[in-house]
């Protein structure tokens, strides 16, 4: 079942870059198998934190193309499709190739702003023609619109519709969306710290950031949650706490990157217009390191 392979730790996979800013593929094997070997429940690809909107097509069918080979059916894969044209988005789904894919990860469309109903309009196209499981993307710190609570448990009613990644830091929100929703639909973190206390009221783990480069604590501390035992996962989170904001002081996956290259994983490099970490910013996470 869908639900039970995507529950509990998602990481949001970086896009490894060369100095010359190509994608570096043996770099990207590298962070595979550090993830892997941490636990990991499933990987996200393609997603923002895979810096897709400065990656070409091909770029984008070569790397999942990698990815698929390398991880080789060991975790299930996500993959990243969404915009704010809807049509486009319908003709990504039929052009890219899901094959071996569990889900798509779909965001709701930024920029444009669109209405509750424009929402509901565009996700419920989205999945009557997707041929594999859609999990909706609430950020609105990124899309610069909310996708309501009301909105979530009325597409929550689609067939094909089977959980959200709630990134609103709307607890309250995430809340009434848990108390109402169906039982086989999942609520997902967006927020990496806020998955121990979303664990609490009936999330089902996250699709993170931080388990890139933390992948068997930030497992480790997910698993816990979800076994209920708080105070355990609690102490896991607090050596979070002060790293998280440094993640996306500069922009993501900058912060992360670094931290990446530190532990000799990949390159720190980034595409404009995000710019490779500050000194300041390395100097900081270093420190905490």
């Amino acid at each position: 079942m869908i639900r039970e392979k995507l529950r509990g730790t998602g990481v949001a996979l970086v896009t490894p870059f060369k100095e010359d800013l190509s994608v570096d593929y043996d770099a990207l094997k590298k962070l595979l198998d550090f993830v892997l070997d941490g636990g990991v429940n499933y990987l996200v690809v393609n997603g923002t934190t895979a810096e897709s909107v400065t990656t070409t097509t091909q770029e984008k069918a070569e790397i999942l193309r990698t990815i698929k080979q390398h991880v080789n059916g060991r975790v299930p894969l996500v993959y990243g499709i969404g915009g704010n044209n809807t049509q486009h988005v319908l003709d990504l789904l039929q052009t890219t190739d899901l094959e071996g894919i569990s889900a798509i990860l779909s965001v709701s469309p930024y920029y444009n702003k669109p209405s509750q109903q424009g929402i509901f309009q565009h996700y419920t196209l989205i999945a009557n023609a997707s041929p594999v499981p859609v999990i909706l993307y609430n950020v609105p710190g990124r899309t610069g619109s909310n996708v309501s609570a009301e909105t979530t448990l009325k597409l929550a009613l689609h067939d094909n519709i089977i959980g959200i990644k709630e990134a609103s830091g709307n607890l309250e929100q995430c809340m009434v969306i848990a108390k109402h929703k169906p039982q086989d639909f999942m609520l997902i973190s967006g927020d990496d710290l806020l998955t121990v206390p979303m664990a609490a009221f009936g999330a089902e783990g996250v699709i993170s950031v931080l388990a890139n480069a933390f992948p068997e604590k930030f497992s480790n501390m997910i698993s816990l949650a979800l076994d209920y035992k708080f105070k355990e996962a609690t102490a896991l989170m607090h050596d979070f706490v002060d790293i998280n904001p440094l993640m996306y002081e500069e922009g993501n996956p900058v912060g992360v990157k670094a931290v990446l290259e530190r532990f000799g994983v990949c390159s720190p490099y980034v595409r404009l217009p995000l710019v490779e970490a500050s000194a300041g910013l390395k100097d900081r996470l270093y420190k905490l390191l």
